[in-house]
């Protein structure tokens, strides 16, 4: 399966299973197993980097489990090829956002204008806020 022009997952490593999807679908929901379970082991393919490894089983959330197999439902659709295709699209956009990596963040420091600038704006509001309360009445 082509990822990118780099990267290509190995079939075995996927495997797919039809099953009876739930919601609308009339007599045919009861008869067909239209709907896609798809199993990627991250775990254990070899194509993938270890950083991907990892940035993918962080992405995939709730959808890995313990063993690093991503499981992906795909019942949207009421044909089976449809929702496989589906399947396959959503675990190819996985692994496209898991290949980008993220950028470092770069640690910045206020410049002394700002600072200056928040401290009067600071100053102001509290003056703003002061004048607001009563005064006491000495009569």
């Amino acid at each position: 399966m082509y990822i990118t022009a780099d990267l290509v997952l190995d079939e075995r490593d996927i495997e797919e299973k039809f099953v009876r999807a739930s919601g609308p679908g009339g007599q045919n929901v009861n008869k067909v197993a239209t709907a896609v379970e798809l199993r990627f082991d991250a775990a254990n393919c070899v194509t993938l980097s270890d950083g991907v490894r990892t940035r993918l089983l962080s992405l995939a959330g709730q959808r890995a489990n313990q063993d690093g197999v991503i499981v992906i439902r795909a019942e949207r659709f009421r044909s089976q090829d449809r929702n496989r295709a589906d399947a396959r699209r959503r675990l190819t956009d996985l692994v496209i956002r898991a290949c980008q990596k993220p950028k470092r963040r770069i640690a910045t420091k206020p410049s002394r204008a700002a600072i200056k600038r928040r401290l009067d704006a600071k100053t102001r509001r509290s003056h703003t806020k002061r004048l607001r309360h009563a005064k006491p009445d000495y009569d």
